[in-house]
């Protein structure tokens, strides 16, 4: 990203007083410039070209931020700020550099005429907690204790999410995927892990085809052709055990003098672990009724005369599973790892009512479903032709999981569609500034005038007359005193809750708080300097 921002000379040590600030307001500019056609659900699409030729396509704030080459030092330290704020809430990037931009926009014009920065930035801040206390008391919508039973309102939070970066025929079912993970892995009084649900992306057919799993997909299978493909009402046996000759920890060997001392040695060994067998073997006769299947899945090794001891009982085993799907396993099925086989017990054994082994090409899935109820750890199947759509599909996804967990965690959501934006500009302009002396009002009004950013650009990207869409929000919000948004689809003002347009409360706090901070630090810049190359770096009697 170089064209269109400023770049400092490479010769210059110093930039005037009077360019310092004209430099900032460019790259702050030129960043919003770049991300603002992306807001919103009518936004358009950016395609990255990697320096190999790698090509992705997308709309997602946090994704250009991170791959774009942003060489100018003040949009470089915007685009680090607005990743943080994704890390913590999941969201709110793009947001976040309007806003940045737009407050150092206005905010330049009374500079240039001669205002302190100081006064601006008291002003600034002013507004900022009179927002965030009129979000908190006025705005935002209680949910309750029993959110996570909402599921209306969880679904339309996290299609307002995914609307922003999928198709609207793909949105409604993962919506409603992404609200099946959230539910299954709660737990009351426990704060949501989003590591207990699995994504699995597969290039096979469209992205329509991807859906929520009851339980886990594992991306191997079984490694004997005589081994069952399909079992019902299954016992799932979780251990990390050797099935398998080891190699010792510290150098040794054996000496033998004949052939029949050589197999009596092979011999014993494979005494070991035939006895080992043995012992799964009568376990799983034991706890198997009539109509039930045994299932066993090993992080570690099992050796073909072991499979092959299985697959003779009709015992589906897996080995060499990954750790963290051994530990998802047992959240998903119950039961507990079985690190020994001595003293075996039914109550360790988890339950699947269908475990199958699918084979793509040469890819082989193993799909642990229909688990119980109480299950804990669940899988998102995401499928797509080609890896730009399982790509794209994948940061949705993830945005969307965020989005759910902060609504969950919060128990509150906003109304969406810039209606909050509508409504603080508003309410700055009508209490705020009349109630604020001297010159710090001109900084209020900043910042009420840089919260139409968001509407108005979600006006023009969607093709309306920005002024005309502005005029018509604030009429209606006036007129009814109400949460007024901006219906993306036709342009008139709409009801969010009606529309089920919500967003969350975590985001626009922390949006609100990041972009005034980033405002208020590069409006107090007033020289622009060329450091040593050993900056940063501790000196060595610091040391």
């Amino acid at each position: 990203m170089t064209g269109s921002l400023q770049e400092i000379s490479p010769n210059a040590e110093i930039v005037s007083k009077q360019q310092a600030l004209r430099v900032n307001t460019n790259a702050a500019v030129g960043l919003m410039n770049v991300l603002k056609s992306n807001l919103g659900p009518t936004g358009t699409l950016k395609l990255l070209v990697g320096g190999a030729g790698q090509l992705k396509l997308t709309k997602d704030g946090l994704t250009l931020l991170k791959e774009m080459q942003i060489q100018h030092p003040t949009a470089a330290m915007i685009a680090r700020s607005a990743t943080a704020q994704d890390d913590i809430t999941g969201d709110g990037t793009t947001s976040t550099v309007l806003l940045t931009g737009e407050l150092l926009r206005l905010a330049e014009q009374y500079v240039a005429e001669g205002l302190h920065p100081r006064i601006l930035t008291d002003g600034l801040d002013r507004a900022r907690d009179a927002c965030a206390d009129f979000l908190k008391s006025d705005f935002q919508v209680a949910l309750g204790e029993d959110v996570i039973q909402n599921s209306d309102v969880l679904i339309s939070t996290a299609r307002t999410s995914l609307q922003t970066k999928l198709d609207v025929a793909l949105v409604e079912k993962i919506a409603r995927a992404v609200v099946d993970a959230i539910q299954t892995i709660y737990t009351k009084d426990a704060p949501l892990d989003l590591n207990r649900v699995e994504i699995i992306f597969m290039e096979r057919q469209s992205a329509m085809d991807s859906r929520f799993v009851r339980g886990l997909v594992l991306d191997h299978g079984g490694r004997h052709p005589d081994m069952p493909k399909v079992l019902k009402n299954v016992h799932i046996m979780t251990c990390n055990i050797s099935l398998e000759y080891e190699q010792t920890e510290t150098q040794a060997g054996f000496v033998y003098s004949t052939a029949e001392e050589r197999e009596k040695l092979v011999e014993s060994e494979r005494k070991w672990l035939d006895e080992r067998c043995r012992k799964i073997v009568t376990f799983k006769r034991s706890v198997c009724g009539p109509d039930e299947t045994f299932c066993i899945i090993n992080q570690k090794g099992v050796d073909p005369l072991s499979l092959d001891i299985f697959a003779k009982e009709g015992i589906l085993c897996l080995r060499r599973a990954k750790r963290r799907n051994m530990e998802r396993l047992t959240l998903a099925c119950g039961g507990s790892p079985i690190l020994s086989l001595d003293d075996l017990d039914k109550k360790q054994l988890g339950y699947a009512g269908k475990v199958s082994e699918v084979s793509y090409g040469e890819d082989k899935y193993t799909f642990v479903e229909d688990c119980p109820n109480n299950a804990q750890s669940c899988t998102l199947l995401l499928q797509g032709p080609n890896e730009l759509t399982t790509a794209q599909v994948k940061d949705a996804v993830k945005d969307g999981l965020r989005a759910v967990k902060n609504t969950v965690e919060d128990k509150a959501v906003v109304p969406g569609g810039g209606a909050f934006e509508i409504a603080a500009h508003m309410y700055l302009h009508e209490k705020v500034v009349p109630e604020t002396a001297g010159k710090t009002k001109l900084g209020v009004q900043v910042f009420a005038d840089a919260l139409l950013i968001i509407p108005k650009t979600l006006s023009a990207n969607a093709g309306f007359d920005v002024q005309e869409s502005i005029l018509k929000l604030k009429d209606e919000r006036k007129a009814t005193g109400m949460a007024i948004g901006l219906n993306c689809r036709t342009g008139e003002p709409m009801l969010p809750d009606t529309e089920g347009v919500w967003d969350n409360v975590r985001v626009k706090r922390q949006s609100i708080y990041l972009s005034t901070v980033l405002a208020n630090q590069l409006l107090l810049v007033d020289e622009v300097m060329r450091a040593g190359k050993q900056m940063g770096k501790p000196k060595p009697e610091d040391m």
